[in-house]
Parts: C-alpha cells; sequence; structure tokens
C-alpha cells in the first residue's frame, strides 16, 4: 500500500482501509469470487524464528485477527490455516511456530518447543511459496539455522524483513543477503508499508490452474470444547486425517483455534479445535486468557459442540459452565466422553456414566452422549452420524401454519390454569430463526405464563416437531389479536 500510517492508528484501522482497498479490486479479472468456496488451493506458509511478527502479517494478509499476537515468545503453536484472498486471488495461508534453538533441556517447555518445530517443517514440505519473515534487528543463531534448513526448499522461498516501517533500519536488514537470497523485500507488517508489494510477489509465484469451485456446500460447523488434557487435539487429529493440532499431556498445548476440514457421506465438515477452558482462577498468563476467550468465541461460528469429557477423570463444573455458554447460544451439544477404551466395557457401564452426567446437566437431558476412544478411532462413525442429525435440526424450518395447529393441539391437550390471576392466552406461533432454532408465542398475559408450562411447550416443540436433540429458545410476547385476525389485516 502506498498509504503512511502515524503510530495513533490502530492495527484494526489499518487492516479496515486495506480491506477496502482489497474489496475494491475487480474480481471478474481474476475468475475467482469471494461468495464461493475452493478447493485444490495453493498454500502460502509463514515462517520464521520467533517474534519476528508471523501472526501480526498473516492477520494483515487475512485482513482480521485471527492469529494471537502478543510480545511472549512461542504464543503460536499449532499451524493456523484460513482462505485469505490476496489480489482477488484464493489462496490457503498458514501461519507456523517460530523456530526456537534456545530451549530448557528436560523442561516441558522445551518438549512443547521441539514439537512445534517439527510441525513447522512439515508445513515446508507441504508449501507452494514459503514466506521466510525475518526481523531487521541483528541476525541471530535461530535465524542462520533456519536459513539451512531452507535450502531443500530454496526455490519456493521469499525472503522478507519485517520491521522497516519508515525506512528503519533498513542497512542492517541488507545483511541477509550474504545468505545467498535472489532478493529481499523490506516491510512492516503492523504498518502495513509495502505489503502490496509482497502482495504481487506471492501471486506471481503461485499456480491457480488447478483451484476448482467447492460444490461441497457449506459444511457441518464442528467444535470441539473441554477441559485441557481431554483429548481435543487427539480427536481432531483424528476427523481430519492430519496432524495438524499437536498433541501433547502438558495443559495449554493448543492455544489459538485449529482448523480443519474432511468429509463424510459427500459432506463437507469443518472442525474447530479450541484451547482447553480452565476456571478464571487458575487463569494467569495473558496468553491462555486471549486462548479462552478465542476458545469461547468460536461458539459463534459452530453449528455442533463436541463436548470432551475425560472418561477417566469424570465431570467438573468447568463441563456444566461449558454447556451452558453452547446452550444459550442454542448450539447443539453432544457430550463425548473420550478414553472409553480405557474404562470397564458393557452397557452397564455406559449406562451409569449417562445417568451421571444427565443429573449434571438435568436441562440438557436432550443432549446425546457418546462414548469414544479418539485415540483408537473408535466411535467415530457413531459421533459423526449425530453430528449431521443435529445440523439437520438446526436448519429445520416449520411454516406457521403448521405451527399454529400444533399449538392448539397442545393447548387442548393441557390447558391453562383457569383462575382469573393466573389465566392466559395462547394467541399464535411463530419460528423466528433456525440455527439457532427460536420461536416466540404471543400470549393474553405473558407475565402470567409459568415456568412449568413454558417447559411443556418446548417439550412438545421437541417431541413433536422433529427438534429432540437441540437446544429449543421460546420467548413470550404480549398480543390481544389471534393468529387468524392478524391473518386477516
Amino acid at each position: 500500500m502506498s498509504k503512511k500510517f502515524s503510530k495513533k492508528d490502530t492495527q484494526d484501522e489499518m487492516m479496515e482501509l486495506e480491506n477496502q482497498e482489497d474489496a475494491s479490486l475487480d474480481f471478474t479479472d481474476t475468475g475467482f469470487s469471494r461468495d464461493k468456496k475452493y478447493k485444490n488451493l495453493p498454500l502460502v506458509v509463514i515462517a520464521g524464528r520467533p517474534n519476528v511478527g508471523k501472526s501480526t502479517l498473516f492477520n494483515r494478509l487475512l485482513h482480521r485477527r485471527r492469529a494471537i499476537t502478543d510480545p511472549t515468545p512461542g504464543v503460536t503453536r499449532d499451524p493456523i490455516q484460513e482462505t485469505a484472498f490476496i489480489n482477488g486471488y484464493p489462496v490457503n495461508l498458514m501461519d507456523t511456530g517460530g523456530f526456537k534453538l534456545d530451549r530448557d533441556i528436560g523442561s516441558m517447555e522445551a518438549v512443547m518447543d521441539e514439537l512445534v518445530v517439527e510441525q513447522s517443517l512439515k508445513a515446508l514440505e507441504k508449501a507452494d511459496v514459503i514466506l521466510l519473515l525475518l526481523d531487521a534487528g541483528l541476525i541471530t543463531g535461530e535465524d542462520e539455522e533456519f536459513i539451512t534448513l531452507l535450502r531443500p526448499f530454496w526455490k519456493k522461498v521469499i525472503a522478507t524483513v519485517n520491521k522497516t516501517e519508515g525506512g528503519r533500519l533498513e542497512e542492517e536488514a541488507w545483511n541477509y543477503m550474504r545468505f545467498g537470497f535472489d532478493s529481499l523485500l523490506l516491510i512492516s507488517a503492523e504498518h502495513g508499508d509495502r505489503i502490496s508489494e509482497l502482495k504481487d510477489q506471492l501471486i506471481s509465484r503461485l499456480d491457480f490452474s488447478a483451484v476448482e469451485e467447492d460444490e461441497g456446500g457449506e459444511p457441518v460447523r464442528i467444535a470441539i470444547m473441554g477441559k485441557p488434557n481431554t483429548g481435543k487435539s487427539t480427536l481432531a487429529n483424528r476427523l481430519t486425517h492430519t496432524e495438524a493440532s499437536i498433541v501433547c499431556d502438558y495443559a495449554g498445548t493448543t492455544r489459538d483455534v485449529v482448523e480443519g476440514s474432511f468429509q463424510y457421506k459427500g459432506r463437507n465438515f469443518q472442525v474447530l479445535d479450541t484451547a482447553g477452558i480452565r476456571r478464571k482462577a487458575k487463569v494467569k498468563e495473558n496468553v491462555e486468557y486471549y486462548s479462552v476467550n478465542r476458545a469461547i468465541k468460536t461458539l459463534d461460528r459452530a453449528e455442533v459442540v463436541f463436548l470432551m469429557i475425560d472418561a477417566q477423570e469424570g465431570l467438573s463444573d468447568q463441563d456444566k459452565k461449558i454447556a451452558a455458554l453452547a446452550h444459550d447460544k442454542g448450539r447443539g451439544v453432544i457430550f463425548v466422553l473420550n478414553k472409553w477404551d480405557t474404562q470397564e466395557q458393557g452397557r452397564t457401564a455406559l449406562k451409569k456414566a449417562e445417568e451421571n452426567i444427565r443429573i449434571m446437566f438435568g436441562h440438557m437431558n436432550y443432549a446425546p452422549v457418546i462414548a469414544i476412544s479418539a485415540l483408537e478411532g473408535k466411535g467415530m462413525q457413531e459421533l459423526l452420524n449425530m453430528a449431521l442429525e443435529m445440523q439437520a435440526q438446526l436448519h429445520r424450518k416449520i411454516d406457521t401454519g403448521s405451527l399454529n395447529m400444533a399449538l392448539k393441539d397442545w393447548v387442548s391437550a393441557y390447558p391453562p390454569p383457569a383462575s382469573r390471576t393466573a389465566h392466559f392466552k395462547m394467541r399464535y406461533m411463530v419460528q423466528t430463526s433456525s440455527n439457532p432454532v427460536s420461536f416466540l408465542i404471543f400470549a393474553s398475559r405473558p407475565e402470567v405464563v409459568s415456568d412449568s408450562y413454558l417447559a411443556y411447550i418446548k417439550n412438545k416443540i421437541r417431541s413433536d416437531l422433529g427438534f429432540d436433540k437441540i437446544p429449543v429458545l421460546l420467548e413470550l410476547k404480549a398480543s390481544r389479536k389471534k393468529w387468524e385476525d392478524r391473518e386477516k389485516d
């Protein structure tokens, strides 16, 4: 971009301006559209040592804050992938964890660093273009070691030096030429300097001939949620047939939302592997705070939640809070009893475990309970079949005429109280939305309608109208007109 930003400009404002510029592109020249889904996209991997600004650049190219950015080294662990439109072309953009040499040998953090590096190297092998991000400051041993590892992929590398806003440290940045790069591009991911040139270089290096429109329809969006160490990442990897999520016994391994996709019975699925949610009292680091917030916000994007419960540890109050969040947003919830292979087998054991869940989640008796072993791949078919059934219910719509015929039958079968103080009339009902499924009932005196009568109506909606496995939101509103009278107006 040619526009220079002052320090008072926020990153969000800069991204919004850049997004407006990108949106003004004539997509007819590229043959692609933002409104469509594509497959076989070229893969662009952003790589480098920690704290060079990889996640900031990822967010910049994506035009939104997707990756967590923080001064703490090593914030990004799992590779994060998103479809980004660059100069009107769709690409698969990946942010990777930083290549880290300095490690406290023998510590759990050192084990994590090794796993992060392993994931990053796997991403380099798959990449069509590697966007190597370097820091304009001092060249470190980690830079030298990582550049050496890149030699087999040299033809795929675009060398980019970050944090050179306003000509800052440009002389020092050119020292990277001694590593044999054909060219260097000096940019500022935070301020947007020379990002347009970077985009041009990226597109010129990519082949879009294999890209096709994905006609598999909108995906079934699944969020895998739960406490730390319940097997969320193991399940995500099992479903997507990848190792996109790092699996480790270290609590807090997953920090950002890791996305993956797969197909089952001809349907597209999108999996959102989230960070483990602990009690607020135990969340002390800024990074974990952001991770938990991202996990909770994932509920806005998901349709069905796989609430992971460790069969070895049983239920906790935190499980109850996560379930309540999903229920309040109208998301389908499946209680997934993971590590069931470690428990006593048989119907009696499973029935007892299910009873314990029903006792703790009494208001969610509609939610299915499925026992699996993510590690061994057991129970996957039953889990996905249930997800498909729940997604169909979330998108079901009932016409107003059928709704009010049903409402009339329900009221006749169980009339409202006859006393003058508690009497009310159910005038008519409409479905106000699907996914989440919500209904609005117009009543003569909504303020006197009891919770028990509302529960009765909700249960009839579930049992008679095909919403037996999902939450139903129900609202009351005052009205003196009958449904038939409104139809005449």
